[in-house]
């Protein structure tokens, strides 16, 4: 319990200092003190850790659905958005030093600019009242009597003093007196060249990471896509060559991903009309009194001989047997440590890894013992990490999920650290391990360099 809260009080550190962070440099950097920008931004990033946590700590908590959602749809997008910002501002601190740079060398190179028209015509004015013509108007032609103002005698001058003339500006055409006119308006403010390179990388980070995050939840909601694979099999008989399985995995159908989303899934594997359909885990993300209603579209999956249903990690997290009955209630066929045998070839099913801390787990010796050998196997099993097993005991070729492919880059290379295998097919020996990236997504409904798949799998026979 410790450790838990050692983790969690880190992970709130990392994620207040990286908020901090980009707040420094897309907020502070480009805004200036005091205005509604800078106010508003501020609000924004103070919101988002509250926004994140609230989403995480969400779907624990014992409210109902439409709450949960409310917590988790702004939350699960925030940190997105805040993953592909701090890597976008990141790469900006690389640009950022060249484009001041470039900027530099473009001010020193850049040649002396002549004066403007504007800037010339005032002194042309006042060298035109000064030179000769000037002159030659002010002196008046050899014989002329200069002409002088004729003087008022002062007996005409008016008694009252209202009425002597005042010493008021000329009046402008528009009857504005000359001296309330600016002469000049006032210059704008200048832009530092440290704030303008400071707005020109944030806006581009900024630009980068909403269109990334916009893009990849776009890839989720609008479903997984349909990938076909040819695997031969040595003991697959020539009468079973070409026997389709449809692998689904990861679907977490929960407070994101509902109804909606469960029932685009059930028409892409019924569209592939497979011979059987095989659920790897990760259903869910939520407990079954709350989320009756968003797997209900699975009681329409169709396939010649049947669903099959093999436990996921988070099946455990949600509350395992309520949910193993469920599915069987809507009509899958749970695989626990056992296995059933079709026309042609044996399918096992394991409980994933994560039953092992209440003393379950996967049991390859129930699964498979007293089996036929010259039989054809295929396992279903959650996660990769089993294929040792599934070497050990002679699987012809196991099924998987669990990785999500890595679901947002750079998590790929995490996954493929964690995982022998993150996504595709491989070769252990003579088993072959097949690893969905999966059909739904885990927090954020988003994913990028990793989109969401359901595989039908072709089995083809040596012998054929």
């Amino acid at each position: 319990m410790i450790i838990v809260l050692l983790l969690a009080l880190v992970a709130l550190a990392v994620l207040g200092s990286g908020h901090w962070y980009l707040w420094r440099r897309l907020i502070r950097d480009t805004t200036p003190a005091g205005s509604g920008l800078r106010r508003a931004g501020t609000a924004l990033f103070a919101a988002g850790p509250l926004l994140a946590v609230g989403a995480l700590m969400g779907e624990q908590l014992a409210v109902p659905l439409l709450v949960k959602r409310v917590l988790a749809w702004p939350g699960y997008l925030w940190l997105a958005l805040f993953l592909y910002l701090f890597l976008a501002v990141l790469a900006g601190e690389v640009i950022r030093p060249l484009l001041t740079w470039w900027l530099e060398r473009r001010a020193t190179t850049r040649p002396a600019s002549s004066p403007t028209p504007a800037a010339v015509a005032p002194a042309s004015a006042a060298l035109a009242s000064t030179g000769p013509h000037a002159e030659a108007e002010a002196t008046p032609p050899a014989g002329a009597q200069p002409t002088t103002p004729p003087e008022t005698p002062l007996a005409t001058l008016p008694e009252t003093p209202s009425a002597i003339p005042s010493a008021t500006p000329p009046e402008t055409p528009l009857g504005i007196p000359s001296a309330t006119v600016p002469a000049t308006p006032p210059a704008p403010p200048v832009l530092s060249r440290r704030v303008f390179v400071s707005r020109v990388v944030g806006g581009a980070a900024a630009a980068v990471a909403v269109g990334t995050v916009g893009a990849g939840a776009y890839g989720v909601l609008n479903g997984p896509s349909v990938k076909r694979l040819t695997v031969p099999l040595a003991r697959l008989p020539r009468a079973a060559h070409g026997l389709r399985i449809a692998v689904v995995s990861d679907v977490h159908l929960g407070p994101v991903l509902g109804a909606g989303f469960c029932r685009r899934v059930v028409d892409t594997i019924n569209g592939t009309q497979p011979d059987l359909i095989a659920v790897v885990g990760d259903l869910i993300d939520g407990d079954v009194e709350t989320l009756a209603g968003s797997v209900e579209p699975l009681r329409g999956l169709q396939s010649r001989l049947g669903t099959f249903f093999v436990t996921g990690n988070h099946e455990y997290h949600s509350g395992v047997e309520p949910w193993v009955a469920k599915v069987r209630e809507l009509g899958m066929q749970p695989l626990r440590n056992t296995r059933a045998e079709l026309p042609y070839l044996d399918l096992a099913g394991v409980d994933d890894v994560a039953g092992e801390s209440d003393g379950g787990g996967p049991d390859f010796a129930a699964a498979l013992d007293d089996r036929d050998p010259s039989r054809a196997l295929v396992l279903l099993a959650h996660q990769p990490v089993v294929i040792h097993d599934a070497v050990t005991h002679g699987v012809d070729l196991q099924l998987s999920g669990h990785t999500h492919g890595g679901q947002l880059w750079p998590g790929n290379y995490i996954a493929a650290a964690a995982n022998p295998t993150n996504a595709g097919l491989e070769a252990y020996g003579d088993t072959q391990l097949y690893v969905s990236r999966g059909a739904g997504a885990w927090g954020p409904p988003v994913r990028v360099g990793a989109p969401s798949d359901i595989t039908v799998v072709e089995l083809a026979s040596r012998q054929a």
